[in-house]
């Protein structure tokens, strides 16, 4: 069961808003089935409205309807998550270079204190912890850019690739890789320097692009 809804855009379709939401934390798995009358009695709604809604998500690559089988959460394969990866690097780049020019005292601390959690989470051998940081590292620095078009155009990828980024971050020894990385793009935008933060969001995002593409290349993932 999905958690408790995001905040839901006014106009929006709080059915797809809360079920993305789902998906993107990994909630909902690949292949799992999203059926209609579960969906309608959790949210009071007609399955005309769910269907609408996993129609919706069926167009931002989601989910995917199935003859006579209905609707699934769609798996993206790991060449289209290295894909995405690759248009996020650019994206994120731009966002981590116009937080930093926009960056107010309040929201220096803000990501001091989650850079805080991020070492500790990472001693502390707090994997989940350290992954919830990352996170919420990640869609912060993207509302701090006020980039709201680039927030539009980073939201259907990152779910598209959660699987495989959750995937990578429960490798042995993956946080402790990233974790300097994300320390270098928040000391970056502390420190108001765009350009250090750009290099430093591209940086981490073609580390991710790297190692995503070494588990492509492993047998056991060439077999499957």
């Amino acid at each position: 069961m999905p958690a408790a809804a995001p905040n839901i855009p006014a106009g929006a379709d709080p059915v797809a808003e809360v079920t993305r939401a789902a998906i993107v934390r990994g909630e909902y798995v690949p292949d799992q089935r999203l059926v209609e009358v579960d969906l309608a009695e959790r949210f009071a709604v007609s399955r005309g409205a769910v269907r609408s809604a996993l129609l919706q998500l069926g167009n931002e690559g989601l989910v995917e309807r199935i003859p006579n089988r209905g609707a699934r959460v769609r798996a993206v394969p790991l060449a289209e998550a290295i894909e995405i990866t690759e248009v996020r690097m650019v994206v994120e780049g731009l966002c981590a270079a116009k937080a930093a020019q926009r960056v107010t005292d309040a929201e220096i601390a803000e990501l001091r204190e989650i850079r805080a959690g991020m070492i500790g989470a990472v001693a502390a051998g707090e994997v989940m912890t350290y992954s919830e940081l990352n996170n919420r590292l990640h869609r912060r620095l993207v509302e701090l850019s006020g980039q709201s078009t680039a927030g539009g155009v980073l939201e259907r990828p990152r779910g598209q690739s959660v699987r495989h980024q959750s995937r990578l971050a429960l490798q042995p020894g993956r946080p402790a890789v990233s974790l300097p990385e994300h320390l270098a793009i928040i000391d970056a935008v502390c420190g108001r320097d765009p350009v250090a933060a750009e290099q430093a969001a591209r940086g981490h995002l073609g580390s991710v692009t790297h190692a995503l593409r070494k588990i492509a290349n492993t047998p056991s993932q060439q077999a499957g």
